[in-house]
């Protein structure tokens, strides 16, 4: 049996007006955003549905229009220290509409008063200015295809919207107003339209935060779909932590209505705390504890959690260095808070998040989640972290390339090769030539290129991290790590 409206309980959802419009269908939307306006109009909130547009055809059959819209939503995770689990079936989504065979259709939704909001999620790549006419049918890129909308949207003489891109890009909200603005004067909209998309419209910086891996596969998927009684394509597994925060005002608040029902959403003048917070406290430990985690024998970030001593390696370095190093202003409490979210996320049962798919692009993710936060550390308090060095020298064993084949280069472990997938991979192969530990310290940490500034001017650090480096040489990763809260 498929999912469809008939198996609802409650279809009174399935009535309400169409308020907005979401340039993608994918799991983060559908697992986030979408999750958000559902859990409103189901608490007689926002009362407002999405017309989904999708890129392109898809082959085949549309789960959408076979499903009435409808997917389930299977939350799974650890809640202030408790596993939960949840199934949703989300009625949020009115309609998909395809842009390569239906663009009238969604120029007409232009013309609708009821339209408040629009969101999107077409990836970073999506946010780019691309030189194009708009009168297309329909436009290739995604900006383009909102400067028609709008378009025909001040041509019908509708009032303004909200529009909150998601892609994760700092500023992203102030990045596509940009790039619509640079399209109406390629395309040389009239002056009065330009006035009215600045004066009666909102573009929003936001951020999303939530693990959506989508739908599972084998026996876990069967699983799942023997205890709802149903099959569903659509489905998507999520964890249970969520943020989507958006940069606005009293005007954004009244028209997002939906901000009210969760906690998740924070509408806020600046949504900076939250960025910093997920960036260093998030990916930063992340970052820092990839490549000793995956050198200790670890495969899954829940596995680490799982062991004694890493669990309190990883909340001692969150906790004590990094939260503290974090060059913003953030109530520790807060940032407290927010450590304890992460380690719940990081025990997550339900989900199977590899070590070894952290460690990609592992030197731009060190320089930018983790190198401010060293120089900060050392600005704030004149000593060396003691946690940090131990990541930072597991960062640079892991490093140590042993074998290059056609340009891809790997690391060994136990007599096991493992991919370094980094851009500065054959940098650190040619460094790591020269046997003496010591100098490839000093060789890596005084390379300004990687690091914006000469790590070796930072008090004890370089001599710290050759320690440490090479005792991990010589008795394991693991063990420095032991040691470390053996004395702590």
């Amino acid at each position: 049996m498929k999912l469809t409206k008939d198996l609802l309980t409650e279809s009174s959802t399935l009535q309400l007006p169409e308020k907005v419009l979401q340039f993608g269908t994918g799991v983060l939307l559908r697992g986030l955003c979408d999750y958000f306006i559902d859990k409103a109009n189901k608490q007689g909130v926002f009362n407002g549905r999405i017309v989904v547009v999708k890129s392109t055809d898809s082959g085949g059959a549309d789960a959408f229009a076979e499903q009435d819209n409808l997917y389930t939503l299977c939350v799974r995770g650890i809640d202030k220290g408790v596993p939960t689990e949840e199934n949703i079936i989300c009625s949020a989504i009115s309609r998909v509409l395809s842009a390569q065979s239906q663009w009238n259709a969604i120029l007409e939704t232009a013309q609708s008063s009821a339209i408040q909001v629009v969101i999107s999620n077409t990836t970073e790549v999506g946010l780019q200015y691309v030189e194009e006419s708009i009168r297309q049918s329909p436009p290739a890129s995604f900006p383009a295809k909102l400067t028609a909308w709008l378009y025909e949207r001040f041509q019908a003489r509708q009032s303004g919207v909200v529009i909150i891109p998601t892609e994760l890009i700092v500023g992203n909200g102030d990045k596509l107003k940009e790039i619509v603005l640079k399209l109406c004067s390629f395309n040389q909209l009239p002056t009065n339209f330009v006035e009215w998309l600045e004066k009666e419209n909102t573009f929003c910086n936001s951020l999303v935060d939530r693990i959506v891996p989508g739908k599972p596969k084998g026996d876990a998927l069967n699983e799942i779909q023997h205890k709802l009684g149903y099959d569903d394509e659509l489905l998507a597994v999520a964890e249970t932590y969520r943020l989507w925060a958006i940069q606005g005002e009293e005007k954004v608040k009244d028209v997002l209505t939906f901000a009210t029902v969760d906690e998740g959403v924070k509408i806020a003048k600046d949504i900076e705390q939250y960025r910093e917070l997920k960036l260093r406290m998030l990916n930063g430990t992340h970052t820092l504890m990839c490549g000793m985690a995956f050198l200790s024998g670890f495969q899954t970030v829940k596995e680490a959690l799982a062991d004694e001593m890493t669990e309190k390696f990883i909340t001692n370095l969150m906790m004590s260095e990094i939260a503290p190093a974090i060059p913003y202003k953030i109530d520790a409490k807060v940032a407290q808070r927010y450590g304890r979210d992460v380690l719940d996320r990081f025990r997550n049962p339900y989900l199977d998040h590899q070590w070894i798919s952290i460690t990609l692009q592992y030197t731009m993710k060190m320089q930018m989640r983790n190198i401010p936060l060293l120089v900060n550390y050392y600005k704030e308090f004149s000593t060396v972290p003691q946690y940090f060095t131990r990541g930072f020298a597991a960062y640079l064993l892991f490093m140590k390339a042993t074998k290059e084949e056609n340009g891809k280069y790997f690391g060994e472990k136990e007599g096991v090769y493992y991919p370094i997938q980094c851009d500065s991979a054959k940098y650190f192969y040619e460094v790591w030539q020269n046997p003496k530990t010591s100098e490839v310290v000093d060789t890596v940490l005084g390379n300004q290129q990687l690091w914006g500034t000469d790590l070796r001017k930072l008090k004890g650090f370089a001599e710290n991290v050759t320690t440490h480096l090479s005792n991990m040489m010589a008795i394991g990763v693991r063990e420095v790590a032991s040691a470390l809260n053996v004395y702590a």
